[in-house]
């Protein structure tokens, strides 16, 4: 399935539980990263996809609280240039589109699911 939806030919998985695996909010997570042949040459080989998730791109708490500030920031923008424009609708701009919202990646993950029950059990 992750070579057929994310065209990966093989995978790293990651679970952490704990603080002493790493853990930084209080749930257990796993990571699932669909991988290709020499995806990360440029980092020095595959290995380096451990450096990654143990450094500052795996941090998830990092990147959520990110994402909402983000999101707080742009939401004030557009109320500052609705109440210049005096609309109550706001302007699509493409340079401010948010990130992928929680439901956007429930939905993924429920259309994995239906695209998992197709599968042949090895």
């Amino acid at each position: 399935m992750i070579q057929r939806v994310y065209h990966g030919t093989s995978l790293n998985i990651a679970i952490q539980d704990g603080a002493e695996a790493g853990q930084t909010v209080p749930h257990v997570h796993a990571h699932i990263i669909p991988r290709r042949k020499a995806d990360l040459e440029h980092r020095g080989g595959s290995d380096a996809i451990y450096e990654m998730m143990e450094g500052r791109e795996g941090n998830i708490a990092r990147h959520l609280g990110e994402m909402v500030e983000e999101k707080r920031e742009r939401e004030r923008e557009r109320e500052k240039e609705r109440e210049r424009e005096g609309s109550r609708f706001p302007a699509v701009d493409n340079e401010m589109r948010e990130p992928r919202s929680e439901e956007e990646m429930m939905e993924e993950a429920f259309a994995l699911a239906k695209e998992m029950e197709g599968e042949a059990v090895d």
